[in-house]
């Protein structure tokens, strides 16, 4: 099979070769599928430039944490997944940039039937994560007021929409034009640009000075201090990400900012599997699969009520893998970017 792989640390375009390698083989509770697409990943950039560090294999390695395709294989326990269309999470997060991959059966589900291969891939990771935060984690409700960061990438288009379908007043930093007029298509009342200057004021005004009920924060940085000014008392501060660069991960919180702010700070990381067990290993907290199951399910019928929808805003062949994964890392992207064999 055919398969990018990390060959080195670097850019994409010099980190990245296409490959040939033996299929993979199946282990307990995992499947093995066919990949049909897969969408690009800021993980995957990181990954690339070795600064990924949640995962970090010895070189080389197949890159890719986001797959969807047909299960082919299945190991003891997951054979009930057989010739299933699925959205997944890849073994170890790795391989889905392969025509064929490994998948936990912790972190697959089935395809919704309504939409094609391409969409189906662009529907997983970003509205998982963004209703993990809004539902599970910031407890949204109707008539509050949320703002989310990067609101034209993919999970900050997934959370605008949800926050809209919840019937929240929707606010979304953004930077430049077509981002921000993409931001009021979705829903958005009032869309910032970021590259103007600080959202702070504007936010501030909009709510008459009170502040944000919830924050959902995919960039990190220096973004999350001025984000902490911005709640409102008993606010929900959401942390789901570093696209402003995977250094803000090691950056310490500075606790008085939010001593004064009487909001909660909260984090916001999706996996789903044995909670007991990751915490025994790890000392980290994952959620139940259950909760998976739950999450898809309400995903399922809010697309069957056209109230959400998978964004794409590009389309490439595998083969442009490594231009694609630049692409992203420039911003220049609006929704997911998605790739096919």
């Amino acid at each position: 099979m055919k398969s990018w792989q990390v060959l080195r640390y670097a850019r994409p375009s010099d980190a990245l070769e296409l490959v040939d390698l033996p299929s993979p083989e199946p282990g307990p509770n995992e499947v093995r599928l066919r990949v049909l697409a897969a969408p690009a990943n800021f993980n995957d950039v990181d990954a690339c430039h070795g600064r990924y560090a949640t995962v970090h294999p010895p070189l080389p390695y197949s890159l890719g944490m986001e797959a969807m395709g047909v299960v082919e294989a299945a190991g003891a326990g997951a054979e009930s997944w057989l010739g299933k269309r699925i959205i997944a999470t890849t073994a170890q997060v790795q391989g889905a940039y392969s025509e064929e991959a490994l998948a936990p059966t912790d972190m697959i589900f089935e395809a919704p039937e309504s939409l094609g291969d391409a969409e189906a891939a662009a529907i997983f990771f970003p509205f998982h994560v963004a209703y993990v935060a809004l539902h599970v984690r910031g407890a949204l409700r109707a008539g509050e007021t949320l703002l989310v960061h990067a609101g034209a990438g993919g999970v900050g288009s997934a959370a605008l929409q949800l926050g809209v379908a919840a019937g929240a007043r929707v606010f979304a930093t953004a930077g430049g034009e077509r981002k921000l007029a993409f931001c009021h298509e979705l829903g958005a009342e009032l869309a910032i640009d970021y590259r103007a200057g600080e959202f702070l004021p504007a936010v501030l005004e909009a709510t008459e000075g009170r502040g944000v009920d919830v924050l959902l924060d995919l960039v990190g940085g220096d973004v999350t201090e001025q984000g902490f000014r911005a709640m409102a008392f008993n606010g929900r501060y959401l942390q789901a990400g570093f696209s402003g660069g995977i250094e803000a991960e090691d950056t310490g919180l500075v606790p008085r900012p939010i001593l004064f702010g009487n909001f909660n700070y909260m984090g916001v990381m999706l996996a789903y599997g044995d909670a007991l067990a990751t915490k025994r290993a790890a000392h980290i907290n994952i959620m139940p699969r259950e909760l998976g199951l739950q999450v898809q399910e309400s995903l399922n019928l809010l697309l069957a009520e056209r109230r959400i929808r998978p964004i794409i805003g590009e389309r490439m062949p595998m083969e442009r893998l490594p231009a694609a994964l630049e692409q992203l890392a420039s911003r220049n992207t609006i929704g997911r970017v998605v790739l096919s064999w």
